[in-house]
C-alpha cells in the first residue's frame, strides 16, 4: 500500500534520526493532545469489522443515511468495508498495491490507485475520487483511511466541502513518535488542526505492534488509530476516560496489550 512518495518520507524521517533536527517544545506536544483527548458523545461506540483481530475500528453508531464509504488502503483485510456494504452503504475502496479487496459484495467498488494529493498515472486524490462516483456533495460519508503514512498529505490536500461532509473520520497515523522532531510537528499539528476545525476526537487506540516512546514524561504509540465525529452530530462535550473500551482489541496477537498512554486522554498531559 505504500507509494513511492510514502516512501521517501520515511526515509527522511529516517535521515532526521541521523541528522537530529530541533526538538519539539514539550508545552507545544502538550498542546495538541489535550486537543486530540477524546470527547464523550451522547451515541454509544459500535465496532465494525473483525471483533477480536486487526481491521477492526470502534464509531459512533450514527451510519443511517450515510451514502458513501470510502476506504483508501485496501491489503488484504476488507472486514470494516464488508460490515459497511451489509449495512446498505455503498463501499469504494483504492489501493494500486492490490487486484482487489480481501472479500467480495456487490456494495463493492474498488479502483487500483494509491490515494495522494496530486492526481497522476498511479494516484488519485480524495476529491477527484469521491466526486467521481457521483455521491451526491451535500451527502454524508464515511471515510476510514490506513494508507502507511500518507494520510498527512492527503489529509492536507482535502478540500474543506469534503471534510465538512465526512460525518465519521477513521485514520490509523503512523510514525508518531517523530511527533518530537520539530519540523514533523509542524506538518502533523496543521493536519490534526485542520480536522479539529470541523470534528472532535471520539476515540483513540494505539496499535500494540510497536512499544511507545517515552520522553519528558510523554509516551507517544508509533502507530495508532483515531475516530473523529463531526461536531454538529455531537451534543456531549465531556471527556472520555473509559480507556481501553470493552470493544478495542489488540491489533497484533503475539506481541503484549498497549493500553492508551494517560496523556492522551482526560484533559491531562
Amino acid at each position: 500500500m505504500k507509494s513511492r512518495l510514502a516512501s521517501a518520507l520515511t526515509r527522511t524521517l529516517a535521515l532526521a534520526n541521523s541528522f537530529p533536527t530541533r526538538r519539539t517544545h514539550p508545552e507545544q506536544l502538550k498542546s495538541l493532545l489535550r486537543q486530540l483527548h477524546p470527547k464523550s458523545t451522547n451515541i454509544p461506540l459500535r465496532r465494525l469489522g473483525p471483533l477480536d483481530d486487526d481491521g477492526g475500528y470502534l464509531i459512533p453508531d450514527d451510519l443511517d443515511g450515510l451514502t458513501g464509504c470510502f476506504s483508501p488502503g485496501v491489503s488484504t483485510e476488507s472486514g470494516f468495508e464488508l460490515d459497511c456494504a451489509k449495512l446498505g452503504i455503498p463501499v469504494h475502496m483504492a489501493d494500486l498495491s492490490v487486484d482487489g479487496p480481501g472479500a467480495q459484495h456487490e456494495n463493492f467498488h474498488f479502483i487500483q490507485k494509491f490515494v495522494g494529493a496530486v492526481s497522476d498515472r498511479d494516484h488519485i486524490t480524495m476529491e477527484e475520487w469521491i466526486r467521481s462516483t457521483n455521491t451526491p456533495e451535500f451527502a454524508d460519508i464515511i471515510i476510514q483511511m490506513d494508507i502507511e503514512f500518507m494520510e498527512y498529505e492527503v489529509l492536507l490536500a482535502l478540500p474543506d466541502s469534503i471534510l465538512r461532509q465526512t460525518r465519521i473520520l477513521i485514520v490509523e497515523f503512523h510514525r508518531l513518535e517523530q511527533l518530537w522532531n520539530e519540523p514533523f510537528f509542524c506538518l502533523a499539528e496543521r493536519v490534526f488542526s485542520k480536522i479539529l476545525q470541523t470534528h472532535e476526537c471520539v476515540h483513540i487506540h494505539p496499535n500494540n505492534c510497536f512499544r511507545p516512546h517515552t520522553y519528558h514524561g510523554i509516551s507517544i504509540p508509533p502507530i495508532m488509530e483515531f475516530t473523529f465525529f463531526r461536531k454538529d452530530r455531537l451534543s456531549e462535550s465531556s471527556l472520555r476516560s473509559d480507556f481501553p473500551h470493552p470493544l478495542d482489541q489488540d491489533n497484533t496477537k503475539n506481541m503484549p496489550p498497549l493500553p492508551l498512554p494517560k496523556c492522551w486522554f482526560g484533559g491531562q498531559v
